[in-house]
């Protein structure tokens, strides 16, 4: 942030001693300005339009103009004011009505000091940065030359959906630990994102000992206006250089992303992918068990299809009648990829049976009991906490058979011509 600027901010609240205790909180930051207090929305209005501050702490129950409505006035009139809603009520459906409205932010009442301070200068840097990208910009031209340099190709990341008919076999752990090995492999100059997935309930979070306050249903009530703020927004950071696009809190909140069968789940969930590719180098999705209308989607807008089995019986003819799905589907061999999770137990089949009667595995992953239940009760990831030992390297193996398939997938992508769009679901249901 310039040293020189304070982030002004205007606070709507129709409770005087609201008013001025959250104006108490505020002078404690030597970085912000209270420019304005307001009593109604109206008023709120009236002042967003004479001050232009830099960020909005708006009531959601006011008298008269009520903030919901008082939001979407001023996102239309003062759109450089970024909107945080405060409400009594924590529902979800508190927070998608803000958001569609244009908030950036919503905390219940009373929130603390330091979480109060720490969104508005969150959200105020999202500001900045949505000014500073709309603000208008032309480039050089290469010295010596007079022409303009050559338009940098727009990022189009990959996706690895991972997935298993049969629930319990670590598909979580396999995706978890393939984005952080990915991200370790990669280094910083490329960027790995994990979505999970499986929406109603998604342990992506618990996994990686995440506490997250945004999900993915923040992003579908405002798909319309995806940009790389929002993302940046919604999306949890992990220490391993990732980030998160979490499952919603509750399962009913679910209902926000995949809508009620019209066909808007459909299209939110495409448009939030289509945002991911555009930011980030790897898309790893999580996915549940159940082949779902949104499941689905995943599977034919993955790349390359990681299919997840332990060496049981149940597990291997559930991925045999998904292999042949898949085939009935369109999906080409190459999009699949077997993985063996605890493939060293004594069940008593043979790796060399399973993959003659499905496909040869990408990799077989050893069973280790203390770093799973180590993972799962802790949320540090194997592949950051047992780096060294079988199964530490065994993800690590994984990460280097991915790439070389994605590797081989793009080249022979960029040959062949742009394949016709079907529509999986309808064939999928016979309609």
């Amino acid at each position: 942030m310039d040293q020189t600027e304070k982030i002004r901010v205007l606070i709507v609240d129709d409770i005087a001693e609201t008013r001025e205790n959250l104006r108490k909180l505020l002078s404690f930051a030597r970085d912000i300005e209270v420019v304005g207090m307001a009593a109604s929305g109206e008023e709120g209005v009236k002042m967003a339009r004479e001050l232009h501050p830099h960020v909005v702490i708006m009531d959601i129950n006011l008298p008269g103009m009520d903030g919901i409505t008082a939001t979407e006035q001023i996102v239309r009139e003062v759109p450089t004011a970024q909107i945080v809603i405060l409400s009594v009520q924590g529902e979800t459906g508190y927070m998608r009505r803000a958001m569609a409205a244009g908030a950036r932010d919503f905390l219940v009442k009373p929130p603390s000091g330091d979480e109060l301070i720490s969104t508005i200068r969150r959200v105020y840097e999202i500001g900045r940065a949505q000014v500073a990208r709309i603000a208008p910009t032309i480039p050089a031209a290469v010295p010596g030359t007079g022409r303009l340099p050559p338009p940098v190709p727009a990022r189009r990341g990959q996706v690895v959906t991972v997935f298993s008919p049969k629930g319990g076999v670590g598909c979580t752990t396999v995706a978890v630990n393939l984005a952080v090995a990915l991200q370790a492999r990669l280094g910083s100059g490329q960027k790995v994102v994990i979505v999970d997935g499986s929406l109603q309930f998604g342990d992506v979070g618990v996994m990686l000992n995440l506490q997250p306050s945004r999900s993915i249903a923040d992003l579908a009530v405002r798909v319309d206006e995806l940009d790389s703020d929002l993302l940046t927004s919604v999306l949890t950071p992990h220490p391993s250089g990732i980030k998160a696009l979490l499952a919603p809190p509750h399962p009913e909140a679910a209902d926000s992303v995949i809508g009620d069968g019209s066909g808007d789940g459909h299209r939110r969930l495409q448009r939030i992918l289509e945002g991911l590719r555009a930011e980030f180098d790897y898309i790893i999705v999580d996915t549940c068990s159940i082949l779902n209308e949104w499941t689905l989607l995943f599977l034919d807008e993955a790349d390359l299809i990681l299919l997840v089995i332990t060496p049981l019986i149940p597990d291997i003819k559930d991925a045999r009648l998904f292999l042949d799905l898949a085939d009935r589907l369109g999906y080409p061999k190459d999009k699949l990829a077997l993985v063996i999770n605890h493939s060293d137990r004594r069940t008593g089949l043979r790796l060399e049976q399973i993959e003659r009667a499905l496909m040869p595995a990408i990799v077989h992953i050893p069973y280790d009991e203390r770093a799973g239940i180590n993972e799962a009760n802790r949320g540090i990831p194997i592949a950051t906490e047992e780096a060294g030992r079988p199964i530490g390297q065994a993800f690590v193996h994984l990460v280097a058979g991915v790439l070389e398939r994605l590797s081989q997938k793009k080249s022979e992508a960029e040959e062949a011509p742009p394949p016709e769009v079907t529509q999986r679901l309808g064939r999928f249901l016979g309609i």
